[in-house]
């Protein structure tokens, strides 16, 4: 239970401030129907239970003070299908608690529900949600938008299942807004559940094998992918693999979304800041390859080959080597970044179509010294400084001249 009695929110910005990060933002309201804004169609809320705070609007506050955009994760339109109302035993089924599970229905499957093996065909053969359900689900979101108008709104699964002509009006209602106020924002959701374009696809737990033509984020944990609260004996992510994560999604058009999970007072584990301020470290040397960058020709090079694109893949994730590169490049740089220590002299082979006269300089981020190079058939060939900056992952700068020689 989140009682949040040690819950700033300034702290929270603060460290993810630190951690790098240009946007971020609560889970305004999970599977279990509970709110974390002061909502008025809800008594299931923060602000009136639990911690008794509007936790969003403080967060919105605070991480708009530390200079970064602000987003909202709903997973409302998924409680409808996600608890079992049929059970007797569970507590799902008491009108006291239809403001946190919704209208009980399907009350006929008591004895038995219809045979299947796939939660999501369960779903299909579930009754459909009434008009105050649906009015709800849309009302709660309106909230957010007109209350804290957030940057970025995140949807979990079940946004497929919202009648079509509520998903519509939703987004035209967000869109506009932003363009009467003058804001960039976007809205992510997973699968089809948006017409292609209209938003940011997602993939929880996974990404793209390869580079895309179209901006696509992952959702993540901090942790081993266990759970997406906080969990007392949580295994973590290691920080070269968080890094490994954010560095291979950038070069293939992509982003990083990175769940945190807080103590039941509100804190943040220390293991968990120790990480994140790691990948802020990181960035504060090698951040002009991530940030405003675009992909390059092709993601990268090296031995380790991604097997699958998707969502829930993680179990199959490799572990990258020295070897192995991804390239991300801005109008007058080209960066390279090494996944692991390079030793001595490196070649990228990827870099064989670039012109001799087009290259100004190499250098590594956080290295004050031009490094020596020469270009062939088979690539780009630099030497590797001693020390190095980090030993986690280093970037080549590759500085261009233009056709002019500028």
């Amino acid at each position: 239970m989140f009682t949040g009695e040690k819950f700033d929110a300034d702290e929270w910005a603060e460290l993810f401030k630190q951690a790098g990060a240009r946007f971020a933002g609560p889970v305004g309201e999970h599977h279990d129907g509970f709110a974390m804004w002061d909502s008025q169609l809800t008594e299931w809320n923060a602000a009136k239970m639990g911690p008794k705070r509007n936790v969003v609007k403080q967060l919105a506050e605070a991480i708009r003070r530390h200079d970064m955009r602000f987003m909202v994760a709903l997973h409302h339109a998924e409680n409808w299908w996600f608890f079992p109302h049929w059970h007797k035993e569970f507590d799902t089924s008491d009108p006291r608690y239809a403001g946190l599970y919704g209208s009980s229905h399907n009350l006929e499957w008591a004895n038995g529900m219809p045979k299947t093996t796939h939660r999501e065909r369960e779903w299909d053969l579930q009754a459909k949600p009434d008009k105050r359900i649906l009015d709800t689900w849309i009302g709660k979101i309106r909230e957010v938008i007109d209350g804290y108008s957030p940057d970025l709104l995140w949807f979990d699964f079940g946004l497929g299942l919202i009648q079509e002509s509520y998903r519509t009006e939703f987004l035209a209602y967000f869109y506009n807004e932003a363009l009467l106020k003058g804001q960039e924002v976007a809205v992510t959701y997973k699968h089809h559940d948006l017409v292609a374009g209209s938003g940011v696809i997602d993939l929880e737990l996974g990404r793209f094998a390869d580079l895309t033509y179209h901006d696509w984020i992952t959702d993540t944990t901090v942790d081993a992918g266990e759970g997406w609260g906080y969990l007392k004996d949580a295994r973590y992510k290691t920080l070269d693999n968080l890094l490994h994560y954010l560095i291979d999604n950038v070069s293939k058009n992509g982003y990083l979304l990175l769940n945190v999970g807080p103590q039941p007072d509100g804190q943040i584990p220390e293991h968990v800041k120790a990480l994140l301020r790691g990948m802020g470290q990181w960035l504060a040397v090698n951040g002009e390859a991530i940030y405003g960058t675009t992909p390059w020709q092709t993601y990268g090079e090296g031995p380790t080959q991604m097997t699958e694109s998707g969502s829930f893949m993680e179990d199959a994730e490799v572990r990258y080597t020295p070897s192995d590169f991804r390239f991300t490049s801005t109008r007058d740089a080209l960066y390279a970044i090494c996944l692991g220590t390079p030793r001595d002299r490196i070649t990228i082979q990827s870099f064989k179509t670039l012109y001799p006269n087009e290259i100004a300089s190499v250098r590594m981020l956080g290295v004050d010294w031009d490094l020596n190079w020469s270009l062939s058939q088979n690539g780009l060939s630099v030497d590797v400084p001693n020390p190095l900056p980090s030993g986690l992952a280093s970037t080549f700068k590759i500085l261009r001249r233009n056709a002019n020689g500028q």
